[in-house]
């Protein structure tokens, strides 16, 4: 999708106690891997058109500069790792991710990527999964260099990871122009269980790679961003296709991670129901504080959804009203909302725990 980070001790600290983090745990690790919706500066990095280095992007950042996040400020993973008191992790590619750095984490979570090597082919040069797992394995060999291969085995099987993807795989392939090459292969049908079929391997492989705590999300919904709104979308309304799209998908996915759980003999892989998390606010953005679910803060064009936010853009004054930031992504504050049910929801949006409750118990093995 069109789609270095330092805190202070005080920023930090607020902004745990604003999210309110579970109890204290041992430090662990965090993995991120993914697409736009996760990824904090790798793509800065790049030759690619997908990127969120310049102004307005990273306006309500601690630091008010753009930070290659998807964002006005923090993303989910950021606030994860705030709600849980962890230090958010560096990008991988960041060169200041070394020495002691490295215990915390990393992000390996590109923007534009989807789960088919060839979602996101626009967008030029960005880190396909496949070559993010292989940067994982890379980062493992370094960590190994620093704590040894059994300290480096400990802290992967001991770690949390997330990862996103699939939204670009619909709106950044299938529909991205009519008669796509896949959408001329695959009908929509066939085409979502192909893709259940390829993450699969993607999830497995994180698995062989010692990965014991993987929070998977499903998508969004896809259909009602002010980007689709604005070129599909002539009453408003969601688009029927996309979110037929996402109602294939998302109980598909959670289908194959309770079948991978029952392989494994343990919940490594909880499912993330993003969908619902996103649809709470999208329907209902008055009972949220939002004063729009259907126009980005920042863009141009029907709903703010044409192009990319630029310093030529449309920009709101009060992000915190707005539930999309951009044409595709959600603002800080909606992301605190989706954070909040990935950490304390019920199993309506969290399956088959939530990320408190995963915490408790592994601190008690």
């Amino acid at each position: 999708m069109t789609s270095v980070l330092v805190f202070g001790f005080c920023v930090t600290v607020s902004l745990v106690l604003a999210l309110g983090s579970v109890s204290a745990q041992p430090t662990r690790a965090f993995f991120v891997f993914g697409d736009s919706l996760v990824d904090s500066g790798n793509n800065d990095f790049l030759a690619t058109t997908a990127r969120a280095d310049a102004p307005p992007y990273g306006i309500d950042y601690p630091t008010h500069r753009p930070t290659g996040r998807f964002s006005n400020g923090l993303n989910i993973p950021d606030l994860i790792s705030l709600g849980l008191g962890l230090e958010p992790t560096l990008p991988y590619l960041s060169p200041l991710l070394v020495g002691e750095k490295l215990l915390i984490g990393a992000n390996f979570a590109s923007a534009g990527i989807g789960i088919l090597n060839d979602t996101g082919i626009q967008f030029l040069n960005i880190i396909h999964i496949q070559k993010q797992l292989k940067l994982f394995h890379e980062y493992q060999e370094r960590l190994s260099l620093h704590i040894g291969a059994e300290g480096a085995r400990n802290l992967v099987n001991r770690a949390l990871v997330l990862i996103t993807l699939g939204g670009n795989d619909f709106v950044n392939n299938y529909y991205l122009v009519p008669y796509s090459a896949r959408s001329r292969q695959f009908s929509l049908p066939d085409y979502v269980r192909y893709l259940i079929s390829e993450y699969r391997k993607v999830l497995r492989r994180l698995y062989d790679l010692g990965t014991r705590r993987v929070l998977v999300t499903g998508t969004g919904p896809m259909g009602c961003v002010p980007a689709e709104l604005a070129t599909r979308s002539r009453t408003g309304d969601c688009d029927v296709e996309l979110q037929r799209a996402a109602s294939l998908f998302n109980p598909q996915l959670v289908e194959m991670l309770n079948g991978l759980n029952q392989e494994l003999g343990a919940d490594v892989f909880i499912a993330a129901n993003a969908q619902r998390m996103h649809m709470d606010f999208v329907s209902n953005p008055r009972a949220y504080g939002f004063v729009t679910s259907k126009i980005a803060c920042c863009g141009q064009g029907p709903y703010n959804g044409v192009g990319l936010c630029t310093a030529a853009s449309n920009l709101c004054p009060n992000r915190d009203l707005y539930a999309f930031w951009d044409p595709f992504h959600p603002s800080e504050k909606a992301s605190r909302i989706i954070v909040q049910q990935i950490l304390r929801g019920t199993t309506e949006y969290m399956h088959p725990m939530n990320l408190s409750t995963i915490m408790a118990i592994d601190s008690r093995t």
